[in-house]
């Protein structure tokens, strides 16, 4: 329900804003609002899991979501859509943590890893059926009912969940919630995604933009102090101190971001400027998924054996290619000329990356902080999604309904790419500078649950990546 979610907004964007005759940046609200709530209160939703229960929380997320769902379904402008999808990232921050956490606990150390691969399989259909679901729902219907499909599915999950999983709690877990490090969270990306979402239209010296940016500086700020001061912090500061760990999640930022932002326009470009349907646009990155399917396992085990510095390092270099290439799609009328081998060397590239920067993230810590470096790792991606649909948009010169207009979204989405690709690229140069390949055993380690992650689907992680495990 969360990977169909997840990527098959993108794709109905320019339905919602035709319909709504929405400006680019209630676009942008309706993506980084579910994003903004989720990457700021999934640590919470964790910790929620380990205290109260994890199939409690689940469940809780599970109605949440799908009732959040129903009020998208229901929207009767782009306002009330922005509304009910920050409700809806609540949910999938009580939802998203547990699913993983449940098998951990629920199975037996033999058994487990067959059904944490099931978990992975499974998450790599449903991010390869969601565009293609909502393509066709999208043009035989309504946008609408990528929302509705939720209610059915959600339902099936709650009586399953009730009537089949064992309740469970983590026996360390804390007695105390850090909500004054959540409630900072939430004010410092609000204030930084609203500035620079609203930069390029209120005005940059506007004080409304000015205010909002200067909320979440303050908010960065407040919460680097709070959180060395407190008891049981959410994100204990001194994990920050391993340079692996650093590097591995600033250069976790730029590549997630640089997917982030080229995810967004990428749908808006094929259907706007390129003419093709929702279905047609849905369906042109399956061969993304395809490839990471293949490849993610293949190069786990490769990381396992090298260590994971060469392969974060020239990775992405080709995602950054990847990414660059797109820009031949914009009013390219060949999908196997323009797009295919651009999506084939993007998806290459995130196979090469994705398996050793996540294991890297959770071997560069202590054993009992994995899953800490987990959640804060695949926290790191979804704030950098967050950032780049509020930023790219601005730097590539795509403002109002400027999206609408083929000319304009051409060029914008042209400039968009390259941004894009310069972040990569840093992110490569990042890692052959900042990366160092850990002895064999640990990196073997890491590895094995690397491809369990790996093979969910970067094109999932990319817009609302999928954690790994949330017990710190």
């Amino acid at each position: 329900m969360a990977a169909i979610d997840a990527t098959v907004v993108g794709i109905a964007l320019p339905a919602i804003g035709r319909q709504f005759h929405a400006p680019l940046t209630q676009l942008q609200w309706v993506v980084t609002g579910y994003l903004l709530t989720l990457a700021a209160l999934l640590l919470v939703g964790g910790t929620l899991g380990d205290q109260l229960g994890r199939r409690r929380v689940f469940t809780y997320g599970v109605v949440w979501f799908a009732a959040a769902s129903a009020a998208c379904a229901a929207a009767p402008d782009s306002a009330v859509l922005v509304a009910t999808r920050i409700l809806q990232g609540i949910g999938a921050a009580l939802l998203v943590p547990g699913s993983l956490a449940i098998l951990q606990a629920s199975f037996v150390p033999d058994d487990r890893a067959r059904a944490i691969g099931a978990w992975s399989g499974l998450g790599g259909v449903a991010t390869a059926a969601g565009p293609l679901l909502g393509g066709y729902l999208i043009s035989a219907v309504s946008w609408r009912w990528i929302f509705l499909i939720n209610l059915p599915v959600g339902a099936a999950v709650f009586l399953v969940t009730i009537r089949h999983v064992p309740e469970s709690h983590q026996e360390q877990a804390g007695s105390r919630i850090d909500l004054a490090g959540a409630i900072l969270t939430v004010l410092t990306l609000a204030g930084i995604t609203y500035g620079l979402i609203e930069g390029p239209s209120k005005g940059w010296a506007s004080a409304p933009v000015l205010g909002m940016l200067a909320t979440g500086l303050v908010g960065a700020c407040a919460f680097v102090l709070a959180e060395s001061r407190a008891r049981v912090p959410m994100v204990p500061l001194s994990i920050f101190r391993e340079r692996q760990f650093t590097v591995t999640n600033a250069l976790t930022l730029l590549v997630y971001a640089a997917l982030g932002g080229t995810l967004f326009l990428l749908p808006v470009e094929l259907q706007v400027v390129d003419r093709y349907s929702p279905l047609d646009a849905g369906m042109a990155l399956l061969p993304l998924t395809a490839v990471m399917l293949l490849l993610s396992a293949r190069s786990g085990r490769l990381a396992a054996r090298i260590g994971p510095r060469l392969q974060m390092s020239i990775g992405p270099v080709f995602v950054g290619g990847g990414i660059a290439m797109l820009s031949r799609t914009a009013g390219s009328s060949s999908y196997v000329s323009a797009v295919l081998p651009a999506v084939l060397v993007f998806g290459l590239g995130l196979a090469i990356t994705v398996a050793p920067l996540t294991a890297t993230a959770l071997g560069s810590v202590a054993g009992d902080h994995a899953g800490l470096a987990s959640a804060v790792n695949n926290d790191v991606a979804r704030v950098g999604g967050l950032i780049a649909v509020a930023v790219i948009p601005a730097l590539a010169g795509i403002a109002g309904r400027d999206y609408l207009h083929p000319s304009e979204m051409a060029g914008g989405f042209r400039a968009a790419v390259f941004i894009a690709a310069l972040w990569c690229i840093a992110g490569g140069a990042l890692a052959a500078v900042g990366i160092r390949n850990p002895r064999p055993a640990l990196t073997e380690i890491r590895a094995e649950d690397a491809v369990k992650a790996a093979t969910a689907g970067p094109l999932h992680c990319a817009l609302e990546a999928t954690p790994l495990t949330t017990d710190a």
